[in-house]
């Protein structure tokens, strides 16, 4: 039997001083995953892993090395202590390298307050097939669907734990769960298939399987007989369930990384207008039962609520300690890392403001557009924010939905883009980037 996490990374921290070591940091992660896929009403494929992942970085003056194993012998953690040391003195010099302060860490988290785990018990394989098939079924059920891809349930438990020279020491535990279903109506190169899902940390949260799978054969249905719709520029609406994708790239361009090398369209807009003067992006990592939260990141800082955006305005960069001290500021909190890699800037819970208005209002009110529910591929230049992806959904004319459009390209520039967006009031706030439905009055799109 492994031995508990908390010793794990204190071992790792012994044998990285013993190797001549000057700071170190570990970090173990302990993993349970079920996963089951029906088909035909019948078990497909179910999968079940379990493991203990220890990851070591080690400093020896301004250098560092990051090692990992799936090995947690005592023999493995010496082994990879001497080896972090000899890969850290032939490593090139950081002058940014290096581990928090003590009077910079995490002190007195409320974790019990962030509802990250659930108590009850891991659900048996065969609950998580009954989901499935219970998703399945209710998709079969909705006339016009032809069969369905995929139907799968799944869970997994993960507990974390770092151990840090600098006197840091904490960890916390994290549960999910979740069912998916993938449609699919039509025949021949008629076919078309949409999905849906639902995955949570709490398993009482979960949306039924039936209506999951009704959902899931419901959109397969809509989207028959598309074909492609006009060239030109129309107001585009992008569905609440692929919004986040378009403040995942404004996330993105303030990302301490991408500033600090100069890769960002954003990169001189501190202080500026990037969203409309009434949108918000507020990050909270404290947000209970929701997948960002957290009760402090991977160096061992508070986490902590912010305002990246206010009132339209950037306010902040995303920072870990490095790429803070390159663009001389302090670090906000968002640093992750997996066993195998180092830190690197990365946010939590964020929350654009909503519209006031339904999607259906802004539908609408664009009079002849497109509606996005789906997107392949992407040619994004983070330099500029000129923004080109493929795209299907549903043509709008005169304030109504018409048909069912596939095979376009839609494209803008972010920055203009995120400018004159327009939000509606349909966001999920369980979600962890809680973004409704956006208009974006003006793109150019690419289709027959």
């Amino acid at each position: 039997m492994s031995q508990p996490l908390d010793v794990l990374t204190r071992s790792l921290l012994q044998a990285a001083a013993k190797a001549g070591a000057d700071a170190a940091d570990a970090r173990a992660v302990q993993s349970t995953s079920i996963s089951v896929d029906v088909r035909g009403g019948t078990l497909e494929q179910a999968e079940r892993s379990e493991g203990v992942d220890i990851g070591l970085r080690v400093f020896v003056g301004q250098r560092s090395a990051t090692v990992s194993a799936s090995d947690t012998s005592d023999r493995t953690v010496e082994e990879m202590a001497q080896r972090a040391v000899a890969m850290a003195r032939e490593a090139p010099e950081d002058p940014h390298a290096g581990l928090a302060s003590p009077d910079q860490l995490a002190k007195d988290w409320d974790l019990a307050a962030l509802e990250l785990f659930d108590e009850t018990p891991e659900p048996l394989p065969e609950s998580l097939q009954e989901d499935a098939a219970r998703a399945e079924a209710a998709a079969l059920a909705v006339k016009g669907v032809s069969q369905v891809q995929s139907a799968s349930g799944g869970y997994g438990a993960h507990e974390v734990f770092c151990a840090m020279s600098n006197g840091f020491e904490g960890g916390y535990r994290r549960s999910d769960r979740g069912i998916s279903c993938v449609a699919i109506a039509g025949s021949g190169t008629g076919m078309e298939r949409d999905y849906d899902g639902d995955s949570r940390i709490f398993q009482s949260d979960l949306r039924t399987p039936e209506e999951i799978g009704q959902k899931a054969g419901e959109r397969a249905i809509e989207r028959l007989g598309a074909r492609k719709p006009p060239t030109g520029s129309y107001p585009v609406l992008l569905d609440e369930r692929i919004a986040s994708t378009l403040i995942g790239h404004l996330l993105s361009a303030v990302n301490g990384s991408a500033v600090a090398r100069g890769a960002s369209f954003l990169r001189d807009a501190m202080g500026e207008a990037v969203l409309p003067d009434h949108l918000s992006l507020l990050e909270d990592p404290h947000r209970p039962r929701a997948s960002g939260s957290r009760p402090f990141d991977a160096e061992g800082l508070p986490t902590q609520k912010r305002m990246i955006i206010e009132n339209g305005v950037l306010k902040g960069w995303t920072l870990d300690l490095a790429n803070a001290r390159k663009l001389g500021l302090a670090p906000t909190g968002n640093a992750a890392r997996s066993t195998s890699s180092g830190p690197s800037p990365t946010n939590w819970n964020v929350a654009l403001t909503q519209g006031t208005h339904s999607r259906e209002d802004l539908i609408r009110d664009m009079g002849t557009g497109l509606l996005v529910t789906s997107m392949i591929g992407s040619t994004i230049n983070p330099n500029t924010g000129d923004y080109s992806r493929g795209a299907s959904g549903f043509w709008v004319e005169n304030g109504e939905i018409t048909q069912a459009v596939n095979e376009c390209t839609i494209a803008g520039n972010l920055r203009e883009m995120l400018r004159a967006i327009v939000p509606a009031n349909d966001a999920r706030t369980h979600l962890s980037r809680v973004v409704p439905s956006l208009l974006v009055p003006g793109m150019t799109l690419a289709g027959a």
